[in-house]
C-alpha cells in the first residue's frame, strides 16, 4: 500500500553528535508515521540516472556504502538507508526489529519517496531484508544485488556462531559485562577481524573514522537493544517454514540478481552460493577470492564492476524485450573477479 499523504521527506535535523558525511554526500531525514529514517545520498554525475537504494547489515549503517556509491555515481542516483535503530535512525515506534519489520521500513520509504523501481543493494542482514522486499513488492525492485546475503545455512561456520548467539536472551548482557574494559578501538579491531578478509587493507585514516563512529554508537542508549533484537529477528527468519521461509522468498524474486560472495567470509559460507544461485531464478555469481563479509568496503571497484555488468545486461534486455525480464532456474552465470594479488584469468561459467 502506498504511504498516506502525511508521509513526507523532510530536511535532516542535526543530531547531538554529528554523523560523518563524506565529500559529495548529503544526509536527510524521512519522517513517516511511527518511523524516522536517515538517508545518505551521493549526487550523480548527471541528472536522470536510475535510482538505487542500499541497505546495510547487522551493526552497520549507511556509511558502509560510501566507497561503493562513489564509483557508481556515473551510473546510478544512489541513496543508502540507516535502518531503524542503526546509524543515525532512531528506533521504530513499534519496536519491531524483525526482518519483516525492517523490510516494511524499506518498502514504506520507497512508497513515500516515489523512487521505485530501484536497483536494490543489500549486505548480510540487509541482503535478507532486500530479498524479502523484492519478493513482496517486485514493482519496487528493478535489479537486486546481494553482498554476502545472510540466508539460512544448515551448518553455519563456527566463526559465525558467536554473532548468532546475540539472539539468545541474556547473552548480550553477559557479553557487555565481559567486555566492559574494551574501548572503541578494541571493539573496532574485533569487528574488522571478523568482517574483513584482510583488516590490514584498512587505512589508518579510515580506521580512525571507524573508531569515532563506534564511539558515537556506543553512547546511544538503544545501541545494544537494536543490535540484539535485530540479531534475534534474523535468526527467527531462519526458522520460518512454508511460503515464509527465506529460500521460498528467494524463489519468488523476479528481478535480475547479482550474488556477491567473498571466499574469506567468516560469517556467510561460500558453500551456500550454489544454492542461492539455484534459488534466485535470474542470477549471476561474483566471487571475490580475497574478500570477507563486506566486499563493498574492501573491493568497491570490483563490486561496482559487477553491478555495471548487471546494469548493462538489464538495459540490453529492456531494449530487446520492452522491460520484460526473462529468467531461468539452475546454476547462475559465474565469474571470479580479478582483485589485487589475485589471478582473475580463470573466468568460468557455472
Amino acid at each position: 500500500m502506498p504511504e498516506p499523504p502525511d508521509a513526507r521527506i523532510v530536511p535532516a535535523v542535526p543530531p547531538a553528535r554529528p554523523v560523518r558525511v563524506g565529500a559529495g554526500e548529503k544526509l536527510r531525514t524521512a519522517r513517516l508515521p511511527g518511523l524516522t529514517l536517515t538517508v545518505r545520498s551521493r549526487r550523480p554525475v548527471r541528472d536522470g540516472l536510475p535510482p538505487a537504494l542500499y541497505v546495510h547489515g547487522l551493526g552497520g549503517s549507511s556509511q558502509n556504502w560510501s566507497l561503493l556509491m562513489e564509483p557508481l555515481a556515473d551510473r546510478l542516483d544512489s541513496e543508502a538507508l540507516d535502518l531503524p535503530g542503526f546509524g543515525d535512525s532512531p528506533p521504530p515506534d513499534d519496536g519491531d526489529y524483525s526482518i519483516a519489520g525492517h523490510a516494511r521500513a524499506v518498502i514504506r520509504y520507497l512508497d513515500a519517496s516515489g523512487r521505485g523501481p530501484v536497483h536494490l543493494v543489500g549486505n548480510s542482514m540487509g541482503a535478507t531484508v532486500s530479498t524479502r522486499v523484492a519478493a513482496l513488492r517486485p514493482d519496487l525492485v528493478r535489479t537486486l544485488t546481494l553482498v554476502s546475503p545472510a540466508l539460512p545455512e544448515l551448518r553455519p561456520q563456527r566463526t559465525a556462531i558467536p554473532t548468532g548467539l546475540l539472539a539468545i536472551p541474556g547473552v548480550t548482557r553477559l557479553f557487555t559485562r565481559l567486555t566492559k574494559d574494551w574501548d572503541a578501538e578494541r571493539r573496532t579491531r574485533e569487528v574488522m577481524a571478523l568482517t574483513y578478509g584482510d583488516p590490514g587493507r584498512v587505512s589508518a585514516e579510515n580506521f580512525a573514522l571507524a573508531v569515532e563512529e563506534f564511539e558515537r554508537r556506543l553512547a546511544l542508549p538503544y545501541f545494544w537493544d537494536a543490535l540484539t533484537r535485530s540479531a534475534r529477528g534474523l535468526v527467527d527468519s531462519y526458522t520460518l517454514g512454508g511460503q515464509h521461509s527465506m529460500w521460498r522468498q528467494a524463489e519468488r524474486v523476479l528481478a535480475p540478481t547479482l550474488l556477491v560472495y567473498g571466499m574469506r567470509d567468516q560469517l556467510v559460507s561460500f558453500r551456500v552460493a550454489r544454492r542461492a544461485g539455484a534459488a534466485f531464478r535470474d542470477s549471476r555469481l561474483l566471487t571475490l577470492v580475497d574478500a570477507g563479509h563486506v566486499a563493498m568496503m574492501e573491493y568497491p571497484e570490483a563490486v561496482a564492476q559487477g553491478m555495471r555488468e548487471l546494469l548493462d545486461d538489464v538495459a540490453g534486455r529492456e531494449g530487446r524485450e520492452g522491460r520484460e525480464y526473462g529468467g531461468r532456474r539452475g546454476d547462475p552465470d559465474e565469474w571470479v573477479a580479478p582483485v589485487p594479488g589475485v589471478d582473475g584469468s580463470g573466468a568460468a561459467r557455472g
